[in-house]
């Protein structure tokens, strides 16, 4: 049984930064790409970053520069390392995890709210 959890979400000021993490059990890590996907209220849930299991990253064109995606295959962790972060970024940001068959997996979210 495949299980993401996230953590590390919370309140930041404009301009601070926070670290997102997923920790994923039940299936071959290494193996799989794995995204943060984010939604506001009100809106789609969007693609911020994602990694693939050869470690190639893209990102959405509002977070590059300021977003860096990256994984520890030894710790079956993805990161999220989220610097100037804006007002706009608040959502709720949810881990991915697509196997090589294309199936795919969700966190349960994590809150993250910018102040201005």
């Amino acid at each position: 049984q495949v299980q993401l959890v996230e953590s590390g979400g919370g309140l930041v000021q404009a301009g601070g930064s926070l670290r997102l993490s997923c920790a994923a059990s039940g299936s071959i890590f290494s193996r799989n790409a794995m995204g943060w996907y984010r939604q506001a209220p009100g809106k789609q849930r969007e693609l911020v970053a994602r990694i693939t299991y050869g470690g190639s990253t893209n990102y959405a064109d509002s977070v590059k520069g300021r977003f860096t995606i990256s994984r520890d295959n030894a710790k079956n962790t993805v990161y999220l390392q989220m610097n100037s972060l804006k007002p706009e970024d608040t959502a709720v940001y949810y881990c991915n995890q697509q196997t090589p068959g294309g199936r795919g997996y969700w966190g349960q979210g994590t809150q993250v709210t910018v102040s201005s």
